[in-house]
């Protein structure tokens, strides 16, 4: 967490955290590490955000870049737009599945990756000591691309070769610009559409834009309604989905990401996907049984994405539907990933099916009170306590403690005064065995 940065880019409420000052003054500074440039600027349905977009471009243009506005975009069209076009960067107007007071900007990389930790300290470096333009006659020019949501759509087609017809699919848009990609490439694809909530609307009306359970009812009952194969539902970015199977039940997070790695390493002939630390043990089995390998990372979507550049994955995704696909760019793409559990479906289906063949285990979490002050000494002293025991552990993000039958988690949180420990076992009852003696090593700790 740094001085503007949190965990995904600059966020806050409008006016209060993210002001209009904040904005030029990231604009300038992004604009000076890049030293010119062509940067693509879009933004999400946020009643602030055309506003905010034009004060963050005209500050990129008194640095000397040149700005393409791509107008509303959902974020992965940004990153593929930024990466199909060979920009220098592209940056986004968008507070994700936050509610509606909220915005932010989030940086791009030229491959669509998200601005690393390091990129974004030197970024806030230079807001804090806002740098001298080039004069008036070294501006950048202000331009518009309206092309970048069908580049985004043909990409996706191009990488997802597979006949839908027949399918029918409910896709709750959440009021954001996946209304302008995931239901055109469906209907590409064969599928018969029916939306909800599709219509452009930065207020959000029709529901919370987090696509969790008991944001997405409505969804659940118009797929048993209508009699549809699926369901599927963004945020308010698109960055994410979630599924919804035939019989109007929530597809789980961890069995969706399982399915849809599997598929991507069998039609890659094998390879590396890469997920958080706290991801399921059934995504190993899944993608192990189909010849391939798990890699773990800290929990961040722009952690994993630096683990499939890295490690060279065909795949990588968080367990609440942030999936990347480096065969197009790497940013997590919600349209890109509802297509191809499409595919998945159309082949082998039904949904539900598909996820009860994926193994389900017993997962605990427990929180453990914790100032922040004490936050690094505790989790030495775990460190400690997990060596001397002889555990096979790592430090990705917290410690993460591996056995024969399961797993556990300890991790600092990241936004509150708390530890957090996560179990996940063969058994009922060795997790509940596991998570006894892990929560009397945190509290013996404390102490």
């Amino acid at each position: 967490m740094g001085k503007y940065f949190g965990t995904s880019g600059i966020r806050g409420v409008v006016g209060e955290f993210l002001t209009p000052d904040l904005t030029v003054r990231a604009g300038l500074a992004l604009g000076a590490y890049l030293g010119g440039g062509t940067v693509a600027v879009g933004r999400d349905t946020r009643v602030h955000g055309e506003a905010l977009a034009s004060l963050l471009s005209g500050a990129l243009a008194s640095q000397g870049c040149d700005v393409i506005d791509v107008g509303v975009v959902c974020t992965p069209t940004l990153g593929c737009y930024v990466a199909e076009e060979g920009l220098d960067a592209g940056a986004m107007i968008t507070a994700s599945h936050n509610p509606p007071e909220y915005n932010g900007i989030k940086f791009w990389n030229p491959d669509g990756m998200a601005f690393t930790p390091d990129q974004e300290k030197d970024i806030e470096e230079l807001m804090d000591n806002p740098p001298e333009g080039p004069g008036w006659d070294g501006f950048g020019s202000l331009g518009e691309d309206p092309s970048a949501v069908r580049v985004h759509v043909e990409r996706i087609l191009d990488v997802v070769d597979a006949d839908a017809d027949g399918l029918k699919v409910v896709v709750d848009c959440a009021n954001g610009p996946s209304a302008l990609v995931t239901p055109e490439v469906l209907r590409e694809m064969g599928c018969e559409v029916v939306t909800l909530n599709s219509q452009l609307d930065g207020r959000f009306p029709g529901r919370n834009p987090e696509p969790k359970p008991e944001n997405i009812t409505d969804l659940m009952r118009t797929v048993k309604a209508v009699g549809a194969d699926l369901g599927i539902a963004h945020d308010g970015d698109a960055d994410r989905v979630v599924f919804v199977t035939e019989e109007g039940e929530f597809a789980g997070y961890d069995e969706t990401l399982a399915l849809v790695a599997a598929r991507v390493v069998e039609e890659a002939g094998g390879g590396k996907v890469a997920t958080n630390v706290d991801a399921s043990m059934a995504v190993d089995r899944v993608v192990e049984e189909v010849g391939g390998e798990v890699v773990r990372t800290k929990v961040g979507d722009v952690y994993v994405a630096e683990a499939v550049k890295r490690e060279g994955c065909v795949f990588g995704g968080e367990p609440n539907g942030t999936w990347i696909h480096p065969d197009v760019h790497l940013c997590p793409d919600g349209p890109l990933s509802a297509a191809r559990m499409v595919a998945l479906v159309a082949e082998e289906g039904p949904l539900s099916e598909l996820v009860e063949s994926v193994p389900s285990f017993p997962i605990l979490r427990e929180n453990v009170e914790c100032p922040d002050d004490m936050k690094d000494e505790v989790m030495r002293c775990v460190t400690r306590r997990v060596e001397e025991s002889g555990y096979d552990y790592d430090t990705v993000d917290g410690v993460r403690v591996e056995f024969d039958d399961g797993w556990v988690l300890v991790r600092p949180s990241g936004t509150e005064p708390l530890i957090r420990i996560t179990v996940e076992a063969e058994s009922e009852d060795r997790a509940e065995e596991l998570m006894r003696e892990f929560l009397g090593v945190v509290e013996e700790c404390m102490g």
